[in-house]
């Protein structure tokens, strides 16, 4: 009886356990988003393609598979600290299942902590009523519930005066070429059929993709 009870009790935690490990594979794409560089890239060439007015092109597929090669270049240093400080000890036996799950997390937070600001970290200490650090980069202690919206509000906002930035140029000659349209008597025509290509001339002529590419990548620490 005793060893029925003991295999039906181990059973019930191996259960578990290959229930939490499904969950956690579930929300594992969204914390990859989450948790990298990779939503200030895929934001900013969403915004490009908008300012472009170039419809569908590049598609949805191009977009996402260029902000996912970026925060693979990106990324490397951190999952090398990964596997150095946490899959390597925890494959040889020297440390358990639960210490590799407390310092996979120590890598990440770094990362996030070092491209976080500190009013937002500020913002979800207090709500959290969790002290704030005095450096960013020594509090990798501080729980993830408050270091990841923080690093993702600031992703948001770098992200978007990225784009705001990016507009301007495109926006210009959307004016210019309204007003001469307008100044032609040509208001039948649509704007964005003359603009278009000369939008898409002045960012090949500047080698936008290359400029894009690498100012994307510095503003990463």
């Amino acid at each position: 009886m005793t060893d029925a009870l003991i295999n039906v009790n181990g059973s019930s935690v191996q259960s578990i356990d290959i229930i939490l490990l499904m969950g956690l594979l579930t929300i594992l794409p969204s914390l990859v988003v989450m948790m990298t560089s990779f939503t200030r890239y895929v934001i900013v060439l969403s915004f490009l393609r908008t300012a472009m007015g170039t419809q569908q092109t590049p598609p949805n597929m191009v977009l996402v598979g260029m902000a996912l090669m970026l925060t693979l270049f990106t990324m490397t240093p951190t999952f090398d600290a990964v596997k150095t400080e946490a899959y390597e000890p925890y494959t040889t036996g020297e440390i358990t299942q639960e210490e590799f799950f407390e310092v996979v997390q120590v890598p990440f937070k770094r990362f996030m902590l070092n491209n976080t600001e500190i009013p937002s970290v500020e913002l979800y200490c207090n709500m959290a009523g969790v002290p704030v650090p005095e450096n960013l980069s020594t509090a990798t202690d501080l729980p993830m519930r408050v270091i990841l919206p923080s690093f993702v509000t600031t992703e948001l906002k770098a992200a978007f005066e990225i784009g705001f930035l990016l507009y301007i140029p495109f926006l210009l000659i959307d004016v210019i070429v309204s007003s001469t349209l307008m100044s032609m008597g040509m208001v039948m025509l649509p704007p964005s059929m003359i603009s278009t290509p000369f939008k898409i001339l002045l960012f090949v002529m500047l080698d936008g993709w290359h400029l894009l590419f690498s100012t994307l990548i510095q503003t990463i620490r």
